[in-house]
């Protein structure tokens, strides 16, 4: 009997695609390589018995703005979102930094001279997001909704990061904590496009927030897992996908893979066009982590008192050295002073480890498939703002560029992003057109990050996909 749709890849993506096909009454299965679900969206016990660490996406600020997720009601299936009472910090040297709070008017109190500029840009970018975010989370080739709220929010974050602070801002403080949004691009922040990072991650923390799944981000997958069968739908995992043909009879597939995977799978399907394969295979990666997990006898002891209440923590300095690492890294280089971003779970989550203990996640940026040890550079930036924190470590655990792309080969050379956003990458992704989600072939489609809205855990690229595949081949 012939389904109706499959979907390649447990991703949230790709659980998101196959969850919105089941919910409109279509038979569909999923097939996951791994033993478990969840792509870059998984945890697991990687250092001590019982202390569960995020193999990849931690703090989760695109999801709790997610329509997709929100339209999943997936409260209804077990998740619990938990919410630090910092959400973010960016500290400096001697015990100083900028707090992100939920609350606009305390976070710019905190910011000196710079709480009127502040104020003035976060009330415009708040007011605007119901309307921008329909935008910003889809294809950006498209006439939005609301065309004058898009284009309000939508013109400041052209302009490079650098650009924006120097215009707006005087304190380190102000112009560090908007770079280190802004650094999310995996970019050096005095590209263009930069600030709509900053931007973004500024107004979801003070709408949405950022915040975490309890028991860590498997929990969010599980629950799309007993969304998806309780409509219906099913998941294979151990089932590595090596060509098209693997795959049972249906209708409609949907890959939740790289552009290049996407590209080699399908290539031998007739009909289909040598420059859209290439385009596809051709896309340019991102700069890859390098992760640490610790386990701890107690949370990380940062000089800056308000980092130790933070769910996140980017260690970056200033603005001037946060360019300096990410145009080092983005060169292939490997800077001595990484921008590094630490999620503190446990201080709100007491599941994740054993009575009174404590985790941190930790990653640098490096460069694409970086093999040489950057252990000790990363432990130095921590160090630098958490003096002596080693003391505190009871175990941990590396992961390194190979070792991403070994458990997801979605992150090839330890690319998060679904590739770079550089150039016209950012609305390439990974085709020039207002439905990037379509392969070519019909009833082919992609879902994976390296599409509209991109990285990050929000599902948006899959619910597109399978949105389209619903307008397109089930009418």
């Amino acid at each position: 009997m012939e389904l109706d749709a499959v979907v390649v890849g447990s991703g949230p993506n790709g659980l998101a695609a196959a969850l919105t096909l089941a919910r409109a009454g279509k038979s569909v299965t999923v097939f996951e390589a791994e033993a478990t679900i969840g792509g870059a969206a998984r945890t697991e016990e990687t250092t001590l018995p019982a202390y569960k660490h995020d193999l990849g996406a931690a703090v989760l600020p695109f999801a709790a703005a997610s329509p997709a997720l929100e339209e999943f009601q997936l409260e209804s299936y077990g998740l619990e979102w938990l919410h630090h009472q910092v959400v973010a910090t960016h500290p400096l040297n001697d015990g100083n930094g900028a707090t992100l709070y939920r609350d606009l008017g305390l976070t710019a109190a905190g910011l000196g001279r710079d709480s009127a500029s502040y104020r003035k840009l976060l009330n415009a970018l708040t007011t605007d997001w119901p309307e921008f975010k329909e935008y910003s989370l889809g294809p950006l080739l498209r006439v939005p909704s609301n065309f004058f709220a898009t284009v309000r929010s939508g013109v400041l974050g052209i302009l490079p990061a650098t650009t924006l602070t120097n215009k707006l801002f005087k304190t380190p403080e102000a112009q560090a904590l908007f770079a280190g949004c802004a650094a999310h691009a995996y970019l050096p922040v005095n590209r263009f496009f930069t600030s709509s990072f900053g931007n973004i991650f500024l107004t979801l923390a003070h709408t949405t927030g950022w915040p975490i799944a309890k028991g860590g981000s498997q929990s969010l997958v599980n629950a799309m897992q007993l969304a998806l069968e309780d409509h219906g739908g099913q998941i294979v995992t151990n089932h590595r996908i090596g060509q098209l043909a693997d795959l049972p009879s249906s209708k409609v597939r949907i890959l939740d893979v790289t552009s290049a995977a996407a590209g080699k799978l399908i290539e031998p399907l007739q009909g289909i066009s040598t420059r859209r394969v290439k385009r596809l295979k051709n896309i340019r990666p991102g700069p890859g982590a390098w992760k640490i997990d610790y386990a701890l006898s107690s949370p990380l002891p940062f000089t800056h008192k308000a980092s130790r209440k933070a769910g996140t923590v980017h260690l970056g300095g200033t603005i001037q050295e946060i360019l300096h690492a990410d145009t080092a890294v983005c060169a292939g280089e490997m800077p001595n002073s990484p921008f590094v971003i630490v999620s503190q779970p446990t201080i709100i989550d007491d599941s994740r480890g054993p009575s009174g203990s404590h985790i941190a996640w930790v990653y640098g940026h490096v460069p694409n498939g970086w093999d040489q040890d950057a252990t000790p550079i990363i432990e130095a930036q921590l160090d630098r703002f958490a003096p002596g924190f080693k003391k505190l470590v009871l175990a941990r655990n590396i992961q390194t560029p190979s070792d991403f792309y070994n458990q997801n080969s979605n992150l090839y050379g330890g690319d998060i992003t679904g590739g770079s956003v550089a150039g016209t990458q950012l609305v390439r992704r990974p085709f020039f057109s207002p439905a990037p989600y379509k392969l070519g072939p019909k009833g082919h489609y992609i879902c994976s990050s390296s599409t509209p809205p991109g990285a990050g855990v929000h599902g948006m690229c899959g619910w597109h996909a399978a949105n389209l595949a619903l307008r397109e081949e089930f009418r």
